[in-house]
């Protein structure tokens, strides 16, 4: 946590506070309410320290996205282990990518977002690839090929996101619906989605 000394700033751990932060700052505006000056405004040191970290936006952004993929992952593993039928399984996850999107307002639009697809940002790469393999390997799982794995996946993320991003809108909520029903109704068209593309199934 920074203390503020005599109007500066102590550093203890600046870097991961900045970041803290950032994430904090993000759940509750959203990526377009993201800046560095508001970053360094809510943690309480100077407009120019976080540059003494971070030597860009974009540098910022990408430790704030490589904690997103990172948590993401953790999430989906975990929702995911609870159920030892592979479509379950897969179905938790796309369920369990809904909520923390609707908690944290932070998903594959600030993994994804502009300025960070450079090879300089290798552990946001990193992290990203753990998250979608997190998918993958169980879309494999259940799908009769690759080529409809990777169609598979890229279907319960999108959908996954929009049932999100549709609660975070309002869209959801004019009709009454929690965040539990929404997670619920994600799940649910998720395993719609998998049904429809598992080994055996319609395609």
């Amino acid at each position: 946590m920074i203390q503020v000394m005599g109007g500066k700033y102590h550093h203890g751990d600046l870097r991961a506070e900045l970041v803290r932060v950032s994430l904090d700052l993000i759940a509750e505006q959203g990526l377009e309410g993201f800046s560095v000056a508001k970053v360094a405004k809510l943690a309480n040191v100077s407009p120019g320290a976080p540059y003494r970290h971070f030597s860009t936006r974009e540098s910022l952004l990408a430790e704030i996205a490589c904690h997103v993929a990172c948590q993401l992952a953790e999430r989906v593993a975990a929702a995911a282990a609870e159920h030892e039928d592979p479509a379950d399984a897969l179905a938790a996850a796309a369920g369990a990518y809904t909520r923390y999107l609707i908690e944290r307002r932070a998903g594959m639009n600030v993994i994804y977002a502009e300025g960070l697809h450079g090879p300089e940002y290798v552990e946001l790469h990193e992290q990203t690839r753990r998250l979608t393999d997190e998918f993958l390997m169980r879309c494999l799982a259940v799908a009769p090929d690759p080529e409809t794995a990777l169609e598979l996946m890229e279907q319960l993320f999108t959908q996954a996101h929009g049932y999100g991003t549709f609660q975070l809108d309002g869209v959801f909520v004019k009709h009454g619906y929690s965040v539990d029903l929404v997670v619920h109704k994600s799940t649910e068209a998720a395993r719609i989605a998998i049904a429809g593309r598992t080994v055996g199934g319609p395609r």
